[in-house]
């Protein structure tokens, strides 16, 4: 899902080839300065000008060419036969028929920056992507065919290759956990094709999680910039790499005062796995998780939301043999307090494949320690398939063999009717919602018909009796929530809902009078 499904007034928007070249990354442009600035912190630069003598030679332009279209009519010409109406000459039959569309070529411009003399560049990954051919422009206006020596998606960085006659002249990458909110930083890059462009602001936020990614840990600065600023550097005042412009916060795609720079700590780990290896080596547990919120944490016994809960296993792999379960909430991880589910990501992502790492997790009310043994994550091109999203044609619904008013639910058992008007996935077990009250707890948090409940609080169901029986226990303990473990197609997650919701009451009416 996009960021911008979250935000109704406003996008974030990438210089994408979907987008045919027109949407660029940019950086913002809110040049306001802190009103009580440390005394430790920089004095506000007369100007920039030999900053940007100093690192423009650096900094390049991309262009990007697509063949896109092209079609041979006569590939279809039984199609055509049907479509052409009767009686038409065979001068036009054959025109219409044996035409042959030529591919057009789709051109897209972005920046980056140079990081070795002998030739390394760096920009997006959305910059390059699905390109058949990349050219370098150096700032002296030289042109160098470029290789893509490796990229990734989920950072949106890439490492390129040209060929120079000459030395380059590179910059170095800055220490972007010292940054500091208020400081100083430039923008140089290619906007609107113009080339050679800079802006200047400050840093407005560090670690910003914009749901671009799961590595999220964003720049946020008011440098202006625009279409085509895409994998420019963004400096500190040092003319050292402190980021990678990636993504503008814009209700237009035009600069209104809101972007985002990858962080040159995180970039600088990417762009050395991609040089050794041409593709980026993280660590793996093999689970799913989810973010604990209040009510999650009230029916587990967790004094406050934190950590990551673990939705569902993957067999086989060194989570499971570790020993963790589904249910599990997930607290430290390799000596680490973990969170949420953003800290858990980068800091497995982070770890070394085959080391051993303590696991602390929330098990039964109480901590549990583990011990895992770090996988390593499969290439992009090996990621599991897209979810599934339940039934999507309308059936009549099954017979109804079990409900949970209070709750809202209305529930049946699996079997071969279910699984084949459910659309159920063949080994999945538990109930499966048919109808969801629209006025529920369980309708607002997103709880659907198709949905299967697999287990309550601690207890594996496989009946609607066996649902209800459980409902029922968790009520009498004395839980002011119960926590649903939920089957959405083939993935999982935690839904807690109140055991003894608000029922709406009737007014009474005044008593008449005598």
């Amino acid at each position: 899902m996009s960021p911008a499904d979250h935000m109704p007034e406003a996008r974030l928007f990438r210089n994408t080839r979907a987008f045919k070249g027109i949407q660029a990354l940019a950086v913002a442009a809110l040049l306001a300065v802190s009103a009580a600035a440390p005394a430790a912190a920089k004095p506000v630069p007369d100007g920039f000008a030999d900053l940007v003598e100093k690192v423009m030679p650096s900094v390049v332009n991309i262009s990007t060419t697509q063949e896109v279209g092209g079609t041979d009519a006569t590939a279809g010409e039984e199609d055509s036969e049907q479509q052409l109406p009767p009686g038409i000459p065979d001068f036009f039959r054959d025109f219409f028929e044996n035409r042959k569309i030529p591919p057009q070529e789709a051109h897209a411009m972005g920046s980056g920056f140079i990081i070795d003399a002998s030739g390394l560049v760096i920009t997006n990954n959305h910059v390059v992507d699905n390109a058949d051919k990349v050219v370098v422009i150096l700032n002296d206006g030289t042109e160098m065919d470029a290789e893509v020596l490796g990229r990734d998606r989920r950072t949106d960085i890439a490492v390129l290759k040209v060929k120079p006659t000459k030395p380059l002249q590179a910059v170095q990458f800055g220490d972007s956990d010292t940054l500091r909110v208020g400081e100083w930083v430039i923008a140089v890059g290619n906007p609107y094709g113009l080339g050679g462009t800079v802006t200047s602001g400050i840093v407005s936020a560090i670690d910003r999680d914009i749901n671009a990614g799961p590595y999220d840990d964003f720049i946020q600065t008011d440098a202006a910039i625009n279409q085509g600023n895409s994998g420019g550097p963004l400096f500190d005042m040092d003319g050292k790499v402190v980021g990678v412009n990636s993504v503008i916060y814009s209700r237009t795609g035009g600069n209104v005062g809101i972007g985002f720079a990858i962080p040159s700590q995180l970039v600088q780990r990417v762009v050395e796995d991609l040089r050794k290896h041409g593709q980026v080596q993280r660590g793996w547990l093999g689970v799913g998780i989810q973010p604990v919120d209040q009510a999650i944490a009230d029916s587990i016994g967790l004094k406050t939301p934190k950590g990551a809960m673990v939705t569902n296993v993957v067999e086989g792999d060194p989570a499971e043999k570790a020993g963790v379960k589904s249910g599990d909430v997930i607290l430290e991880f390799d000596g680490k307090e973990v969170a949420d589910t953003r800290a858990l990501l980068r800091a497995v992502a982070d770890a070394e494949a085959g080391r051993k790492s303590p696991l602390v997790v929330w098990r039964d009310g109480a901590k549990k320690t583990l011990s895992v043994q770090v996988g390593q994550m499969k290439p992009d091109d090996e990621a599991p398939a897209a979810e599934a999203t339940g039934a999507k044609k309308k059936e009549p619904a099954p017979a109804v063999t079990g409900s949970v008013e209070a709750l809202g639910l209305t529930m049946a058992a699996i079997n071969d009717e279910t699984r084949k008007q459910m659309q159920l996935p063949d080994k999945a077990t538990g109930v499966v919602i048919t109808k969801v009250d629209r006025t529920s707890e369980a309708a607002q948090k997103d709880i659907k018909r198709g949905d299967i409940i697999a287990r309550v609080g601690d207890k594996e169901i496989r009946t609607p009796a066996e649902a209800k029986a459980a409902f029922d226990a968790e009520k009498k303990s004395g839980r002011a929530t119960i926590l649903l473990r939920v089957r959405r197609g083939d993935n999982f997650l935690f839904v807690a809902l109140k055991a003894n919701p608000e029922k709406k009451t009737e007014k009474k009416k005044p008593a008449a009078s005598e």
